[in-house]
C-alpha cells in the first residue's frame, strides 16, 4: 500500500489520544474514515476535528465480540470495502497480581486482547476482499517487557503482539493480499493513566505523576509514524526514543533487563 488516498480506514478508539491524532493524519491523505469509540462526546470531537473529509462515526465497545462483528458489516455497508484496520482502543490497569480482582483482569483483556483479536477477525475477510488491505494492531512497549503493577496490562500487550506476528506469517504464507503491522508506543501523552484502574496500592495522582515524567511523545507525532509505517509495510512499528531505547535493551541484554526494571521500580512498589 504505497498510497492511502481513498482508502477506507477503521479506528477504533478515536475519541481521543492517538486515535484522534491518527484520524486527523489520514483525513490529510484522502482517507476515507469510519472512526469508533466508546466515549460518543469525544468521538464528535474527533469527527469536528476531520471535518471536509469522508467520515462516519460509530459508538463501539471493543470489550463486545458481538458489538465488533456488527460494526465490521455495518462499514462495509457503509463504506463498500475496507482497506485498513487499525485497533486502537485501549485501557490501562495498575495492580500487582496479589491485589488486583478478576473483574479488573477481566476487563483489561476483554478490550486491550480480545477487542483488538476480535477486530482483526471480523474485518479480516473484508480486507483480504479489497485486495490492498493492511491490519494494524496497538501493542505497547509493555508487549516488549515486563513492569511490575502491569501485569495484566503486560499480558494483554504481548498476547498482542504475538498473535500480530503470527498473523503477519500466516498473510505472507497465503500469500494474502494483507499487510500486518504491529506498534508499540512508548509513553504517549495522552489521558490513558486518567482513566486506568488501580489496586489500593496506586493513587491517581501518583499515577499520573508518573506517567507524565516518562511520556515523551504527543498524539500527533505518533501518529505520523504510525502512517509512515503503514506505507513502509513495516512489521514493528515503534513509537518514540523510548520505545527504541527499550527494545535495544531488550535484544541486547534478553531475560537481564529485568534487574534494571526492578531496580527502577523499587522505590514505588509497596508490596
Amino acid at each position: 500500500m504505497k498510497d492511502l488516498k481513498n482508502k477506507v480506514v477503521v479506528v477504533t478508539g478515536a475519541g481521543s489520544g492517538i486515535g484522534r491524532a491518527l484520524a486527523k493524519a489520514l483525513a490529510v491523505r484522502g482517507c476515507r474514515l469510519a472512526l469508533s469509540d466508546v466515549n460518543e462526546e469525544g468521538l464528535a470531537e474527533t469527527a469536528a476535528a476531520v471535518s471536509g473529509s469522508e467520515v462516519k462515526t460509530y459508538k463501539l465497545d471493543v470489550g463486545d465480540k458481538d458489538a465488533i462483528y456488527a460494526h465490521a458489516a455495518e462499514v462495509v455497508q457503509d463504506f463498500g470495502q475496507v482497506n485498513v484496520i487499525i485497533n486502537n482502543a485501549g485501557v490501562a490497569l495498575s495492580a500487582t497480581v496479589r491485589e488486583m480482582s478478576d473483574e479488573d483482569f477481566a476487563w483489561i483483556m476483554d478490550i486491550d486482547f480480545w477487542g483488538v483479536a476480535h477486530g482483526t477477525r471480523a474485518f479480516l475477510p473484508h480486507l483480504i476482499a479489497s485486495g490492498d488491505g493492511h491490519v494494524v494492531n496497538i501493542s505497547s512497549v509493555f508487549g516488549l517487557i515486563g513492569v511490575p503493577t502491569q501485569s495484566a496490562y503486560n499480558a494483554a500487550k504481548f498476547a498482542v503482539r504475538g498473535f500480530t506476528e503470527s498473523l503477519r506469517q500466516e498473510m505472507k504464507m497465503e500469500k494474502l493480499p494483507v499487510a500486518v503491522s504491529c506498534v508499540h508506543p512508548g509513553g504517549i501523552r495522552t489521558n490513558i493513566a486518567n482513566s486506568a484502574r488501580m489496586s489500593r496500592l496506586d493513587s491517581a495522582a501518583e499515577l499520573r505523576k508518573s506517567f507524565d515524567k516518562i511520556a515523551m511523545t504527543t498524539p500527533e507525532k505518533a501518529a505520523e509514524i504510525i502512517v509512515k509505517g503503514i506505507l513502509k509495510n513495516e512489521s514493528r512499528i515503534l513509537v518514540g526514543p523510548d520505545a527504541w531505547g527499550i527494545d535495544a535493551i531488550n535484544r541486547l541484554l534478553g531475560s537481564a533487563y529485568q534487574p534494571l526494571v526492578e531496580r527502577f521500580t523499587r522505590n514505588k512498589l509497596i508490596v
